[in-house]
């Protein structure tokens, strides 16, 4: 498979005044390559660079891919690049990769979006209603004329399912509440949104066991338990198991870099942590996680090497 495609903005739509939709074709027509519930696709903005977007529509339609991008004021300029873009544009694409997939072992699935971060939850739910699972949407947002993909979500035949919840509009959710009530074995709970939000469910899910939580941030911001000591950035080792290698990391190098330097295949992104796409196993050592795509499970077996660093003086990859 192709590691960029180029597909043509076949339509734009305004879904409210910050949140726009895309609907992107194969330039050349015909399918686009197929993706699971919760995955997301690398799109060159420019000189903004890469940016990542969820895929938000069916995951059985391959004629497209839809994506909703919100203008963001503190934007890097990705979004003021996507903004500006008009039907009959090109882009140049990266493949569908998926970190933040359906669990299949899971009996029910609640999933809970705030804003934008509904977005990889619809492809979730057209999954979920299709094998006829069972699963219920909570949809945050701050007020009615705030609610991306209203339409959509009243007229999907699973909209019974979605439960919206308002921030000017009362009673308040009680989310500690709602999650204790939620809570049973074998129920996989999948968040997504704005920094508050994720703080606020995680929180609020005590009784969940990590297992079951999964999560995807859209910015870099250090979640409360990624917080603690990271150490200083001394200089370490990284040997490559399966090639034999060694490199020396620099208090100012990244492992990527210094392995792309030395003409390792190594594919990144975001190379902030966000995307999971240079995520490798580890053998040896301990990392220092500056990651906010892993969770405390895969931790214990995969590190980020955009961003992360090591607590022992080497550690070995599955490389």
């Amino acid at each position: 498979m192709a590691s960029t495609l180029t597909v043509r903005v076949a339509d734009v739509a305004i879904e409210t005044d910050e949140i726009r939709r895309f609907e992107l074709v194969a330039e050349a027509g015909g399918e686009l390559p197929a993706f699971e519930a919760g995955a997301h696709i690398d799109v060159h903005a420019g000189e903004a660079g890469v940016r990542q977007y969820s895929l938000c529509n069916a995951p059985w339609e391959r004629e497209r891919y839809v994506i909703g991008v919100k203008r963001e004021a503190q934007s890097r300029g990705g979004s003021a690049w996507m903004h500006a873009l008009e039907s009959g544009a090109s882009l140049t694409i990266g493949a569908p990769r998926n970190h933040f997939a359906l669990d299949p072992l899971a009996r029910r699935h609640v999933l809970l979006g705030a804003g934008i971060g509904l977005t990889p939850l619809l492809s979730m739910a057209e999954a979920l209603w299709r094998r006829d699972a069972e699963f219920v949407l909570y949809a945050f947002a701050r007020s009615a004329a705030h609610r991306a993909f209203a339409a959509r979500l009243r007229e999907a035949p699973w909209s019974s399912r979605v439960r919206y919840h308002l921030d000017d509009t009362g009673p308040r959710i009680d989310l500690a509440a709602e999650l204790k009530a939620l809570a049973a074995p074998d129920t996989h709970l999948y968040m997504c949104g704005p920094q508050g939000f994720m703080d606020a469910v995680r929180e609020g899910a005590p009784q969940w066991p990590e297992a079951a939580l999964h999560f995807e941030y859209f910015a870099p911001v250090v979640p409360a338990e990624h917080t603690g000591d990271t150490g200083d950035d001394r200089p370490f080792e990284v040997e490559l198991a399966r090639r034999g290698e060694t490199f020396r990391i620099g208090p100012d190098d990244t492992i990527a870099q210094v392995l792309i330097d030395a003409g390792i295949d190594v594919v990144t992104s975001c190379e902030q942590g966000v995307c999971g796409t240079c995520v490798t196993d580890y053998l040896a050592g301990e990392p220092d996680h500056r990651d906010f795509c892993l969770n405390k499970k895969e931790r214990e077996s995969k590190v980020a090497i955009c961003c992360a660093r090591a607590k022992t003086d080497r550690l070995v990859l599955d490389l």
